[in-house]
């Protein structure tokens, strides 16, 4: 059997503290195997983006324990995560963060500077050429459509090569046509380089796209009956 690439158990999240006190994820238990695409629906509010961020080592649990590429991120210190995500885990939220003084290029390449890729530049072009970004290399976030620098994102987060890919409402922000034409370029990316995927949506025909389909709803996930 092959071991899990994420492997979460009692994962519990509250805010608020007292009266005031909601929780958010009451004894998550999940495992995800090496190239799995999964989907996690839920409606807003329900703790899917505090669920991605946990998995991503972005933000800590209240409990539980949490195993990502064989590391104990609960026992990891906030230098040894950051760490530990780099090379390892790419993130595409919904918020593109793109360096609005940067060009596209540029938004690739520096992150691949700082984890010392020689080849930085000539890496991003081909990066934005496989996303079909490859005219538009010397543009600005500003002078780019909203699919064109969620292009410009996933290139930035998949240019590592990451083992896994985490895409919060990655279509969210976007009409019909380009979010289909973003799930095509992640589907391309998958088969050709086969990173587990972990997807936050609302939307179910995306979501039905992937290997599994969860439903987080009260606090607990279950398979999606649909």
């Amino acid at each position: 059997m092959t071991a899990s690439i994420i492997d979460a158990s009692a994962i519990r999240l509250a805010l608020g503290k007292g009266a005031a006190r909601t929780d958010i994820l009451k004894g998550i238990d999940l495992a995800i195997a090496p190239a799995e695409t999964v989907a996690l629906l839920g409606p807003s509010g329900s703790g899917k983006s505090s669920l991605m961020a946990i998995l991503s080592g972005l933000e800590r649990a209240d409990a539980g324990r949490i195993e990502v590429a064989g590391l104990d991120f609960a026992r990891l210190g906030e230098d040894a995560l950051a760490t530990a995500r780099r090379g390892r885990i790419g993130i595409i939220l919904q918020a593109f963060h793109l360096l609005p003084t940067m060009t596209a290029q540029e938004n690739v390449a520096v992150p691949l500077e700082l984890a010392g890729e020689t080849e930085a530049f000539a890496r991003a072009q081909a990066e934005l050429e496989a996303v079909g970004l490859g005219h538009r290399l010397d543009h600005y976030p500003a002078q780019l459509s909203g699919g064109e620098q969620q292009r410009v994102a996933i290139a930035r987060a998949t240019a590592p090569r990451p083992a896994i890919l985490f895409a919060d409402e990655p279509t969210g922000n976007l009409d019909a046509e380009t979010g289909r034409q973003i799930m095509g370029v992640l589907e391309k990316l998958h088969a050709e380089s086969g990173q587990t995927i972990v997807m936050v949506t609302h939307d179910r025909s995306l979501a039905r796209q992937a290997d599994r389909v969860l439903v987080l709803k009260d606090g607990r996930l279950e398979r999606a009956t649909e």
